[in-house]
């Protein structure tokens, strides 16, 4: 009877986690439906398909294919690289508060950027109105903030190794690289002319627009990787999240696993920030979305973590473009909004992270 009973309660589990999927992709669907018709130029269901299936000419053909179907994979590419990474990172670390925003990722890159603005001379490609000529200075500007993001985690992963931080102590730790670079950003921007400062202010708002389809092929080709890795790995995690000498005792290296997923976190988020700008608290919010749905179980985590995220961008950006038409926000400021208070909100409820 016991044996029955605890297979009806994990087929009923699986059943729950089958249909949370199922309703997550209906979701993801119908907002991709939504985000393709919202916009300043309006659209109907018959010219958005007739756009999809290349029968359409004139605007409707540039709109979507240009402007609003980029926009939208934008929206599910990068959602998904900040859900799984932040739902890996708080896997490893075992802290509800670990994500890339929060252990200094996108303040690196955004150092990486502010210096190729200032110092590099690369601030005509990011603002509002550059012109094509200025596409290489994009470039640097990108090139820059990658290995900005990157220069945080190889500083994470030296300061692990060398003195074998905890968990928490990496919390820390990117609590002070966090503030570094934030201090390094402000120093460069004391010194910069008031065109270069527009310049740095206008790059570090996150905005799907900038992404067209070259930096689409990048974010997705670095999606890929991770998100094999990280699912062929999730049974360690899950080995992991009853503490570090129980995993040992299953044979799998804690330190090593900690260190590549960091590595990992990383690859994900930089590419996404270099091209979009700072986007925080979307990597924070969705694996705690999750978990409240389907539990820690990282086999079904990290994939509904990259869903959820991508959902969740999609709708803010959604938000961005209508709750002030014809003026477009940026979709950093939203998520930012909503973001700080679950912050707040897990800090308060968190009793301490464990070691």
């Amino acid at each position: 009877m016991p044996v029955t009973s605890l297979t009806e309660q994990y087929a009923r589990h699986g059943r729950r986690k089958l249909l949370a999927g199922c309703a997550l992709l209906s979701l993801i669907a119908a907002a991709v439906w939504v985000s393709l018709r919202t916009g300043a130029y309006p659209v109907g269901a018959r010219d958005m398909i007739a756009a999809l299936t290349g029968q359409a000419d004139g605007p409707a053909q540039h709109i979507f294919w240009n402007i609003r179907i980029p926009q939208t994979l934008a929206a599910l590419l990068a959602g998904a690289c900040l859900g799984l990474a932040g739902a890996a990172l708080q896997a490893v670390l075992r802290n509800p508060l670990a994500s890339p925003f929060t252990l200094g990722i996108s303040q690196g890159a955004t150092f990486g950027a502010v210096f190729a603005i200032t110092v590099l001379g690369a601030g005509a490609a990011a603002a509002p109105e550059a012109v094509p000529a200025s596409d290489w200075l994009q470039h640097v500007i990108v090139g820059c903030a990658f290995l900005g993001a990157l220069a945080t985690v190889c500083a994470l992963v030296g300061l692990s190794s060398l003195r074998d931080l905890p968990p928490a102590g990496i919390i820390l730790a990117g609590v002070a690289i966090s503030s570094f670079f934030g201090s390094a950003t402000m120093l460069l921007q004391y010194f910069a002319t008031d065109v270069e400062i527009a310049s740095a202010v206008f790059w570090t708002f996150g905005d799907l627009k900038k992404a067209q389809w070259p930096q689409l092929a990048v974010i997705a080709a670095a999606l890929l990787p991770v998100s094999v890795i990280l699912q062929r790995r999730s049974w360690h995690f899950n080995a992991m999240a009853w503490g570090d000498d129980t995993a040992k005792s299953l044979g799998i290296g804690v330190r090593p696993l900690r260190l590549a997923t960091l590595v990992l976190a990383a690859l994900a988020v930089s590419v996404t920030t270099a091209f979009m700008g700072i986007i925080g608290f979307v990597g924070l919010i969705a694996p705690h979305i999750v978990r409240m749905v389907i539990g820690q179980d990282h086999r079904y985590l990290f994939l509904y973590s990259a869903l959820t995220a991508g959902l969740l961008l999609l709708v803010s950006d959604l938000l961005a473009r209508t709750l002030l038409a014809p003026i477009v926000l940026p979709v950093g400021i939203l998520t930012s909004f909503a973001g700080a208070p679950l912050f707040l909100y897990l800090l308060l409820k968190h009793r301490g992270p464990r070691s």
